[in-house]
């Protein structure tokens, strides 16, 4: 919290370009080398490929909630939002933001050993839902089909999932121990620097235009769909800290990919920004709370 609220302060003062120039370093630096390195200490022994179902799963229900929300206020009010915005909509209640907050906040609260619970449902599950499922519903609700080759291409040069490959590998490689202390050093300091990076952007997200809107899908993205699929990981063999990895990142708040999405698609971008915004602030709120429940 304390480097989220530097970032917001940092963010008031600086040029618009730091967060931007920041940003593109943990993407294509930063958050690689974290991936490598913490995998050298992740457990993999578990099933922990149950994760990506998990959040395929959750991506699901929440874009189902979504489609059932507009429905129902269409019944009740005779009324139903633009397609554009009901894309935006849509996509800020399925898909989360597991990378820049939930890399962070995982590896804070539940420590390196169950850092690829949350690096599998990120990677295999988020990502693919966003630029698979996600990519479908914006390309149906908006326009600009004609950039499908570009969302593939963005897949392929993730330098997040080519780490990943990478991190497996290397976990069999032995380096001396000051070696590793200053990797994993540089490794977390990638991750304080996410959160410095979220207060950053927190600042510069100004419209409020569909706060409204926002916060009915903010609530099925953030405590409906934890709260459902979070309660029946017992009945998968899913308990303890293990679960509440998987819990985390399905609390987390709406993707910065959904404003990529939206912007690519011609989707209605104040919305998403102001539930990126409001998702970022409410979860300083609801993270207590789910590691109260569990």
């Amino acid at each position: 919290m304390f480097l989220v609220l530097a970032g917001y302060l940092l963010g008031r003062r600086l040029s618009t370009t730091v967060p931007i120039r920041l940003g593109q370093f943990l993407f294509w630096v930063g958050v690689p080398i974290g991936i490598i390195i913490f995998l050298r200490k992740a457990d993999l022994s578990a099933q922990i490929w149950i994760a990506p179902a998990i959040a395929h799963s959750a991506i699901l229900l929440g874009a189902v909630l979504a489609w059932v929300a507009i429905k129902g206020q269409a019944y009740l009010t005779n009324t139903a939002p633009q397609k554009s915005t009901q894309g935006s909509f849509i996509l800020a209640a399925m898909v989360g933001n597991t990378g820049y907050i939930g890399y962070p906040v995982t590896l804070s609260i539940v420590g390196t050993q169950y850092f690829a619970w949350a690096l599998f449902y990120d990677l295999l599950g988020t990502t693919l839902g966003a630029y698979g499922l996600g990519v479908a519903l914006a390309a149906r609700f908006g326009g600009g089909v004609h950039s499908h080759l570009q969302v593939l291409k963005a897949i392929a040069i993730n330098p997040a999932l080519w780490s990943f490959g990478f991190g497996l590998l290397f976990r069999e490689v032995k380096i001396p121990a000051p070696v590793e202390f200053w990797l994993e050093l540089v490794a977390w300091s990638c991750v304080a620097l996410s959160l410095v990076l979220i207060g950053m952007r927190l600042s510069k997200l100004t419209s409020w235009h569909s706060l409204p809107r926002a916060s009915i899908s903010i609530g099925i993205k953030m405590l409906i769909v934890p709260l459902i699929l979070g309660s029946v990981l017992p009945h998968f063999g899913l308990t303890g800290t293990t679960a509440r990895a998987i819990v985390l990142q399905m609390a987390m708040p709406p993707a910065f990919a959904t404003l990529v999405i939206a912007e690519t698609f011609h989707l209605d971008r104040d919305l998403a920004v102001t539930a990126l915004a409001m998702g970022s602030m409410l979860l300083l709120v609801t993270l207590p709370i789910w590691l109260w429940l569990f």
